[in-house]
């Protein structure tokens, strides 16, 4: 009877020895008092009335700091409110460094929250989130540090200014954006100014240059039209002397004989030396004057002949 009543007692201190711990936490042992050791995930079996056992949750956790009035560095009153996440990395050190570490983790966040945008301004402070997040965490993580307590990360909620100010913010931002619009407005219409400009300079430079190549064109027209008509003379000419020199050996010897006397008075020479034959020149010259006068030449080879026949000229 004895042994049974033994037996009983027994297994129902082991059993009320029994502790099971969870993958995402860790057992603080103490006895009688003190620290025996960590327990890790799975069974444990502490002794019953002697033993204690406090889990931790070693998982990633969030404190919520709640909303509180931020004077900045140009006196302005904002509304501000954050999330600070954490993890346990020792649980010994958390259960006794802190008492209670969720209400020391809130008041160290809006003493420290206060203090970082207190040092900046209102425009600062709206658009420096990240500034202030990651001076908050740096903050927050050396002093947690010997709470068992690693900071994840701390993230602002909401920075909300007083309603008159805001209503002024609004406002400047409108009116920013009106000079944006007329400033816009005025570049379209400066820019469109200085297109036009150069369509109007490069319509007058391609208008000179077709006026230009007009003229040249013009020019070269004409200048071939004199070319031919002088060829067309030269070869008139050529032809009646042909002409002449197949006919009438005689005029052609003659026509000759004149021109070489233009070309001879002419010159600048104050002597000329003629030929003792006047009279067989006085001849030709009459045969000349026959020929233009009789029907051997033509009108059109009477045109061809350059100038006329000059008189004899003065022997000095």
């Amino acid at each position: 009877m004895i042994g049974i009543i033994v037996g009983i007692i027994v297994v129902v201190l082991f059993v009320l020895g029994i502790r099971i711990v969870r993958p995402y936490q860790k057992g603080v042992v103490e006895r009688l008092g003190k620290y025996k050791k960590t327990a890790e995930p799975g069974f444990n079996w502490i002794i019953p009335f002697i033993d204690r056992m406090t889990q931790v949750d070693m998982r990633e956790n969030v404190v919520d700091v709640p909303p509180m009035e931020v004077i900045t560095k140009d006196n302005v009153a904002v509304t501000v409110d954050a999330v600070v996440y954490y993890r346990a990395i020792d649980a010994v050190k958390l259960i006794y460094n802190v008492t209670n570490f969720y209400l020391a983790a809130t008041k160290l966040a809006q003493t420290n929250l206060r203090n970082v945008i207190g040092e900046l301004t209102l425009d600062e402070s709206l658009t420096s989130r990240e500034t202030i997040n990651g001076n908050l965490k740096d903050i927050l993580y050396d002093a947690t540090e010997q709470w068992g307590v690693e900071i994840v990360r701390v993230e602002l909620q909401r920075i909300e200014p007083p309603a008159d100010v805001t209503q002024a913010m609004h406002r400047q931002m409108k009116a920013e954006r009106e000079k944006r619009a007329v400033i816009l407005e005025a570049e379209g219409e400066r820019q469109a100014a200085i297109e036009k400009a150069e369509g109007i300079k490069q319509s007058s430079i391609l208008e000179a240059e077709g006026k230009a190549q007009a003229i040249r064109e013009v020019a070269d027209a004409e200048k071939k039209q004199r070319v031919l008509q002088s060829e067309g003379e030269a070869q008139a000419v050529q032809n009646v002397l042909a002409q002449l020199h197949a006919e009438d050996t005689e005029t052609y010897i003659a026509v000759r004989y004149v021109e070489s006397l233009k070309a001879i008075a002419d010159g600048n020479a104050t002597k000329i030396f003629m030929p003792a034959e006047l009279t067989g020149i006085a001849s030709a010259t009459g045969m000349i004057g026959e020929l233009f006068q009789g029907s051997k030449v033509t009108p059109q080879v009477k045109a061809a002949i350059p100038g006329e026949v000059p008189p004899p000229p003065v022997v000095q």
